[in-house]
């Protein structure tokens, strides 16, 4: 269950002291990410080479992981990044955007989980099973099934990993493998736009850097981005609309507006 106090507290922050939130993530979100993050009021970087991610993993209060366009090189940064994280302490949020639909990327997943030990793993529902069993297939970086089929993976998942595991999907669950939260806010216009679910990714990362309860971290950045896609859809003609709309009501959200909203 979802604490409104606590939700607001890590708003407040969020904004109040802005974490940076280190992104390795893919080329077609890049600008939607860090718009995002820098509408809730953190600090994106968006770093990939390796020369450089290593130091930068060891200043960020975040770090968040994304395979959704791979490169061997940009594996390699994902890697020295997460280990370097680690080490550090510091929060890692890994995306498997996609798994399931290839052989690489199933290689990819299976090893930023074991050197990189993820806190906390986002993805859809195919992506999620995909991630705890080689049977499912998915359709590209769709989801082929609804969230909650993806529910006993998820758990399943979590405890194998150590890492909580949220599935995206008209209904949002978060588990660390014993508890389940929900988040029922959103808009059937959100998965129309590209890259809301790595947005999804990188908003925990923030609330990850500020609540080191990191199954109250996930479920509250979900809360954020179903309430402000919720809102931003009643004003959206489509979206193209929406994508915008959804920036401004990431950063108009205030204690009446959650409030009112979420569900």
């Amino acid at each position: 269950m979802i604490e409104i106090e606590s939700l607001l507290r890590d708003m407040e922050a969020i904004r109040a002291q802005p974490p940076l939130v280190h992104n390795i993530t893919n080329y077609v979100v890049m600008n939607n990410t860090a718009n995002a993050l820098l509408s809730i009021g953190a600090s994106p970087v968006m770093a990939h080479a390796r020369e450089e991610v290593e130091e930068m993993a060891s200043i960020a209060s975040a770090l968040v992981l994304n395979m959704g366009t791979l490169e061997p090189a940009w594996v390699e940064a994902m890697l020295l990044a997460g280990k370097t994280a680690k080490a550090k302490n510091t929060p890692v949020i890994f995306d498997p955007v996609g798994a399931g639909a290839t052989s690489y990327r199933n290689v990819v997943c299976k090893q930023i989980i074991e050197e990189c030990k993820p806190d906390i793993i986002r993805g859809n529902a195919s992506e999620i099973i995909a991630l705890y069993t080689t049977q499912n297939q998915t359709k590209g970086v769709d989801s082929t099934v609804s969230s909650g089929e993806a529910l006993e993976s998820a758990k399943a998942l979590a405890l194998e990993t150590g890492s909580v595991v949220v599935i995206s999907g008209a209904t949002d669950y978060i588990t660390d493998g014993k508890e389940v939260e929900t988040v029922e806010n959103g808009s059937p216009l959100m998965p129309r736009v590209t890259g809301m679910g790595c947005t999804a990714t990188a908003v925990i990362g923030a609330f990850a850097a500020v609540n080191r309860n990191y199954l109250q971290a996930a479920l509250h950045g979900m809360a954020m981005m179903g309430i402000a896609g919720e809102i931003a859809s009643g004003k959206a003609c489509g979206t193209g609309t929406m994508q915008v709309l959804f920036l401004d009501e990431l950063g108009l959200l205030d204690e009446q507006s959650v409030r009112r909203t979420i569900r």
